[in-house]
């Protein structure tokens, strides 16, 4: 089964192809941190009743969750 191509995956790739490995990671480090805060925010959203222990609890099962299956 091939994937539909996303229209502008060229672009974006030869983008990173221009911006050099060090900027590269650094966008990679600023991806990470924008999908753990969507993560937590989701969680704060989907669970208000939490406390903060247990919102941090919740956050970190989910990533070790994440983790086990590869994502």
């Amino acid at each position: 089964m091939q994937l539909k191509q996303q229209p502008n995956r060229r672009i974006y790739i030869e983008t990173l192809r221009r911006i050099g490995p060090a900027a590269r990671l650094a966008k990679a480090f600023e991806l990470t941190e924008m999908t753990r805060e969507a993560l937590r925010s989701g969680l704060r959203h989907r669970h208000p009743d939490l406390t903060p222990e247990q919102l941090d609890a919740l956050y970190r099962e989910r990533l070790e969750r994440c983790r086990k299956r590869s994502c």
